[in-house]
């Protein structure tokens, strides 16, 4: 089977490459923005053209923390779905059967019920932070959906939680909360800092997903498209307070600080705990690592990346 994956630079990128390059029944090709800009639709359907996958992981998005997500709410949009309604369009074009969409858990309704179900989409209001990106999410799906529906065409979308693992993006202003807790413990580590920010109370919850096991059932999925559904979940099943996750990291790094809460800074939304039963009951879902080995994996990766860094 012939597999390209989107945003191969990133880190659910890199996971997937290497879970199915792993894989001896699948050829997989990758691309990123060194590649192609995924809105060319001339570049994109002569390379889709050239390789006649199968399968296309769509793993590419304009994506960043919440700061970036309100500065910039245009551009999270409009990037994002240009980018994603023209590879489903090219897709289609050049008669892809089988694509695989990575949404997000940004899609669900601000300060819903818990967990999150599929059908929760539309039920209410979105999170303000984020909702240019979660507008784009939400669109990609359904112009997904309607291609099945429309063409008889096995194109789905999956909603993982927020992800970590190596290959996190850990630069300040764009990081999600674990790479940016990461880098703040090991920073305050290296100058013997007492304290560290941290955006908002610290009791809004959040669940985290280590990349690697999303990557690999992804990989064992791919020949299966067909009975998979047109939406569906993958959460690790539990979820952490802001303040817990950074006393884990603190114990990943080896290093104690005492939180500081700016109150006048956004956290987002309370909580989006989601409902992966459907997953794990039907689909082969079993996400197995623990947040405390997840981390330690990731600090790992983060040292040897900074020390490749200095070397250079």
């Amino acid at each position: 089977m012939k597999v390209i994956v989107t945003g191969a630079a990133g880190m659910l990128g890199k996971s997937l490459l290497k879970e199915i390059d792993s894989m001896s029944e699948h050829t997989v090709v990758g691309l990123s923005r060194a590649d192609l800009d995924l809105r060319d639709s001339r570049v994109l359907r002569g390379i889709l053209r050239t390789e006649s996958p199968d399968v296309l992981i769509h793993a590419a998005a304009k994506v960043g923390g919440i700061q970036a997500n309100i500065n910039s709410p245009f551009e999270f949009l409009a990037h994002n779905l240009s980018m994603d309604t023209n590879v489903i369009e090219s897709c289609i074009s050049e008669g892809v059967p089988n694509l695989l969409y990575i949404g997000s858990s940004c899609m669900y309704p601000k300060d819903y019920r818990q967990p999150l179900l599929e059908s929760d989409i539309f039920a209410a209001p979105l999170e303000p932070t984020n909702e240019g990106y979660a507008i784009a999410k939400i669109a990609g799906s359904k112009l997904c959906e309607y291609a099945s529906h429309s063409f008889g065409l096995n194109y789905r979308t999956v909603v993982p939680s927020n992800l970590y693992g190596p290959g996190d993006n850990f630069k300040r202003g764009s990081s999600h909360l674990i790479a940016s807790a990461i880098s703040k413990v090991h920073e305050a580590k290296l100058a013997g800092a007492s304290e560290i920010e941290v955006w908002g109370s610290g009791s809004a919850r959040r669940e985290f997903t280590y990349t690697k096991d999303l990557a690999s059932w992804v990989a064992a999925s791919i020949v299966r498209m067909e009975q998979l559904p047109t939406l569906l979940n993958l959460g690790f099943g539990s979820d952490y307070s802001i303040d817990e996750f950074y006393i884990a990291v603190m114990a990943a790094v080896g290093y104690d600080v005492e939180l500081a809460h700016d109150l006048s800074k956004p956290e987002g939304m309370k909580s989006k705990l989601m409902d992966s039963s459907k997953a794990s009951d039907h689909h082969g879902w079993k996400p197995d690592t623990d947040l405390a080995t997840g981390l330690k994996n990731t600090y790992m990766w983060f040292l040897e990346s900074q020390h490749k860094n200095d070397r250079i």
